[in-house]
């Protein structure tokens, strides 16, 4: 069953939420690893560094680079981790370049048996039946827009509401609905949340849900997100 741990942001100028959140599956394993997936970024291998160093002493991090790696190497990196993060960047660059390297079958696979995912931004997107939800430029050109489908919602982060409760993506938003039925969770910097098995929760933070014809609603901590 589906584990994931889904983030707005990663934290207050850091990814402490990241962290925090990975402690439990990581601390009582002395050579716990980390699948780190920086695939949303262009310059992803500038983040390893600061990578390791936020799990010094918890984890160590292992790299996929969907460009350098082949199947087989990728396929090793997550069979042997704990958990894999996926950080945040260009949602339609992560996909395809999953796409492409033909890995998006395995980890899905693996996610759906359970293994923890923490993800953020792009990553959290890329849980949802499909990434069609995100604001980013599809500047690779990508072809398919179908994500891990690990969760019955899609994901719109960053979420931000002006002083009267509105947001400029929210008329957006409800264009989804006039081709897709599953409902939209919209994510505001700063909210976490929760997937484990077919439970879903706001941990902390603001977010809101759009349900197909309905108005969004706007989500409790620790109350059971329904369809």
């Amino acid at each position: 069953m589906p584990n994931l741990h889904l983030f707005s942001s990663p934290g207050e100028n850091d990814i402490r939420y990241i962290v925090e959140a990975s402690r439990p599956y990581l601390e009582s394993k002395p050579d716990a690893i980390v699948a780190f997936m920086p695939l949303a970024s262009l310059y992803g291998e500038r983040w390893l560094e600061y990578t390791k160093n936020a799990f010094k002493g918890l984890a160590h991090p292992e790299t996929i680079n969907t460009e350098t790696m082949s199947l087989p190497e990728m396929e090793d990196v997550i069979r042997r981790a704990s958990l894999v993060y996926i950080s945040g960047g260009n949602t339609f660059l992560l996909n395809h370049r999953l796409h492409v390297s033909r890995l998006m079958l395995f980890l899905r696979k693996k996610v759906q048996a359970g293994l923890p995912v923490v993800a953020f931004s792009a990553g959290a997107i890329l849980c949802g039946p499909n990434i069609l939800t995100s604001k980013d430029m599809n500047t690779v050109g990508a072809l398919q827009f179908d994500g891990l489908n690990v969760s019955s919602y899609n994901f719109f982060v960053h979420y931000a509401m002006d002083a009267y409760g509105q947001s400029v993506h929210d008329d957006w938003l409800s264009d989804y609905h006039f081709f897709h039925d599953n409902p939209v969770v919209m994510m505001s910097d700063g909210a976490y949340v929760k997937m484990d098995g077919k439970k879903t929760t706001l941990v902390r933070g603001e977010a809101w849900i759009l349900r197909k014809g309905q108005e969004k609603e706007k989500l409790e901590e620790n109350k059971l997100i329904t369809l």
